[in-house]
């Protein structure tokens, strides 16, 4: 694994918990840690800003603590997602407050900065950054990351459009560093393909919306423990982006899914709500094609324990 060692040893399987807008929270991540993943939320998810302060706060203690509890199993790392955009005019005061309180991972998104990768290596920290092409991804390298997390087909929100086994295939061409893999992954012997196809570490976002932890409504989490693969339903139509959303969530903001409108933004007013008053990622749900894996809400040291107990499985089998 090119994870750095001391981020490494307290994982109990290869994977990094995605970011997931609104629905990452301190209880999410405090829980995906100490059940031995890599927690993570978007800092943008605290609001007002001051409340980003008191989730780091609550975070740090609250893994520091369980680490003198059970020093024979010490939480995993937990991580910050940045939007590094210029459009995300928060960001200066966001990474003053990471300074302040020094994550080991800081996730970057929508654009390269090397002042922000600088500034993570200042306190110690790696940069891991979200692409979804080749081209993006040796872009990020030469400004610094640390590593990347190759966003393939299938990823839940705002995804790309190759094939897992090509992106990682080209970006081990040249890069040997921490590499993550973004894309329908929800059962443990998906995590072992994704190390087999080249990845370090499985990045999984969707599963871990219908956990109790989740800052999301209980329609919601039903939606993801009744779909399948079919029942996503990829458009650029809400974001100006293309993203892979939950087709009942479409409906219930009166679209057709089948016919839906070309990528306009400005038209249908999504970003700001819209005569349908819906607005993506509250109304219309994110969600990657892997969902077929989940068949109710549980919590989430129950859904770590059952993705640790496939992946040992398929891992011994294999190896017998």
């Amino acid at each position: 694994m090119a994870l750095p060692p001391h981020l490494q040893r307290n994982l109990r399987i290869p994977v990094i918990a995605a970011p997931l807008f609104i629905i990452s929270n301190p209880d999410l991540v405090i829980a995906q840690c100490k059940a031995g993943v890599v927690g993570s939320f978007p800092s943008l998810n605290a609001r007002p800003i001051s409340q980003l302060d008191e989730w780091l706060h609550q975070i740090t203690e609250a893994l520091a603590a369980h680490d003198k509890a059970h020093p024979e199993r010490p939480a995993a790392p937990f991580a910050v997602n940045q939007i590094v955009h210029k459009t995300n005019n928060r960001l200066d005061q966001d990474m003053a407050l990471c300074e302040k309180w020094k994550p080991p991972i800081v996730i970057t998104s929508l654009g390269a900065r090397e002042d922000v990768n600088h500034a993570v290596h200042g306190w110690g920290g790696i940069t891991m950054h979200d692409i979804i092409t080749e081209r993006f991804a040796r872009k990020a390298i030469e400004k610094g990351a640390d590593g990347l997390i190759a966003v393939a087909a299938g990823a839940g929100g705002h995804a790309g459009s190759l094939s897992p086994f090509a992106l990682l295939q080209d970006i081990r061409d040249w890069f040997s560093g921490p590499l993550a893999l973004s894309g329908a992954i929800a059962r443990g012997g998906a995590i072992l393909a994704a190390q087999a196809a080249g990845a370090d570490v499985a990045y999984i976002g969707s599963a871990f919306i219908a956990t109790h932890e989740a800052r999301a409504i209980p329609d919601y989490k039903q939606a993801i423990v009744a779909g399948r693969a079919a029942d996503i339903q990829g458009s650029s139509l809400f974001t100006g982006i293309f993203g892979n959303y939950l087709r009942p969530s479409i409906v219930r903001a009166g679209l057709d899914p089948d016919h839906l409108p070309a990528s306009d933004p400005s038209h249908t007013n999504f970003a700001s709500g819209g005569s349908s008053d819906a607005k993506v990622w509250r109304d219309i749900w994110g969600s990657g094609q892997g969902i077929g894996a989940v068949h109710e809400v549980v919590a989430t040291q129950v859904l770590v324990d059952r993705l640790a107990s496939e992946y040992q499985a398929v891992k011994t089998a294999l190896c017998a």
